[in-house]
């Protein structure tokens, strides 16, 4: 019997690779570190227009959110279409936490509350005003909602197309429910009006640098921790519970405790990616739930390359840079071009972006072999 399995069975072969040598293997992610490196040290030192370093940033939080989904799909095999839902999670603690300080220093209630009626905040927005707690809440939140899909999922060996369209349906009846006015969470207008951030004026170049420094810092840090995840025994797993699963478990390994594991994982970080857009953008909302956004997500992967995070980081960056352009100077246009590169990226480049560096740019039915 062969297969990917039967190397977690060997321990001679099983023994990590040096981190030095795990780095070697991967020149495009350490290329990428060295960009982000650049990038910080041009937005400290050349003080960029603050339009330019607010798209910055949320191109680095878009990269982070790609990221978060290649750790389950590219690694694990498990492709989430609801992968918003973690992102807006951590998107409105953000926004609460913001309303929150900014009623306790200004005393003005936000709109919502004004609009409802109410003297004051609901009652499990306590704590809020700090930072700290409201961090803790949105990682904790997105993480207990996760072990609850992720749990009931797995469990019952819920797999591909089925766990997909599952995981869809969670983020729409998410994106209903912040409808509904009586949430307290700003209901179809949502939460907007951000004017402090730890009691500086938001919009100020120092609070937009800021906020675009903490989100590629935070891109550098994710990069790290998951390529050293994937890159030990854990990724090996993982790969071997995405080729063959039933293989695995046959070789003694819990692969729902691993994917559970990850999957918690991986919801923590969209979870971190949307406290770091929310800032940026100055509102949230329920259409931050759509599917189309979980959907779009994928597409940035399949682009960018799947199983590779570096790929996830250039799909991201390279097709939401492309739509902040389009959107401004062809916004009708752009739903058609994305169609359009979804299509040359499933004829031309099976691998996506990353196919490039290759040359492998024909489709496999014209090169003749089978698709890797």
């Amino acid at each position: 019997m062969t297969g990917r399995a039967e190397i977690l069975s060997t321990p001679s072969e099983a023994a990590p690779a040096r981190p030095a040598a795990a780095w070697r293997r991967d020149p495009l992610l350490v290329g990428i570190l060295v960009v982000i490196a650049a990038v910080c040290l041009g937005l400290v030192g050349l003080q960029p227009a603050p339009y330019l370093v607010n798209a910055i940033g949320q191109l680095a939080a878009f990269a982070i959110l790609a990221v978060s989904l290649d750790l389950v799909w590219g690694y694990l095999g498990i492709l989430s279409l609801g992968h918003g839902l973690f992102f807006a999670i951590g998107g409105y603690v953000c926004a609460m936490h913001l309303l929150a300080h900014a009623f306790a220093v200004t005393g003005v209630a936000p709109d919502f509350v004004q609009f409802m009626g109410w003297t004051a905040l609901p009652a499990y927005w306590a704590g809020l005003t700090h930072a700290p707690y409201a961090l803790a809440l949105a990682l904790g939140l997105a993480a207990a909602v996760a072990f609850v899909f992720g749990l009931a999922s797995f469990r019952s060996r819920v797999n591909g197309v089925y766990f997909s369209i599952i995981s869809q349906a969670l983020v729409y009846v998410a994106m209903l429910l912040m409808f509904r006015n009586d949430t307290g969470l700003g209901g179809n207008n949502g939460m907007t009006g951000f004017p402090l951030l730890f009691g500086y004026p938001m919009g100020s170049a120092a609070v937009t640098t800021g906020l675009a420094l903490a989100a590629l810092g935070t891109l550098a840090a994710v990069l790290v921790g998951t390529r050293a995840l994937v890159a030990g025994p854990i990724g090996r797993r993982m790969l071997a519970c995405r080729d063959d699963e039933t293989r695995l478990r046959t070789l003694g390994y819990g692969t729902t405790r691993l994917k559970l594991a990850i999957w918690c994982l991986s919801a923590m970080i969209a979870a971190l990616a949307g406290v770091l857009y929310v800032p940026q953008v100055g509102i949230i909302n329920p259409r931050v739930l759509s599917p189309d956004l979980s959907i779009e997500i994928a597409v940035w992967m399949a682009i960018g390359g799947i199983g590779r995070l570096g790929g996830a980081v250039i799909g991201a960056v390279a097709i939401n840079a492309l739509k902040f352009w389009l959107s401004a100077a062809l916004p009708e246009a752009w739903p058609f071009i994305l169609s359009g590169l979804v299509l040359v990226v499933v004829l031309a480049l099976p691998n996506g972006l990353l196919d490039l560096a290759t040359l492998r740019t024909r489709p496999t039915w014209l090169r003749g072999g089978a698709p890797r």
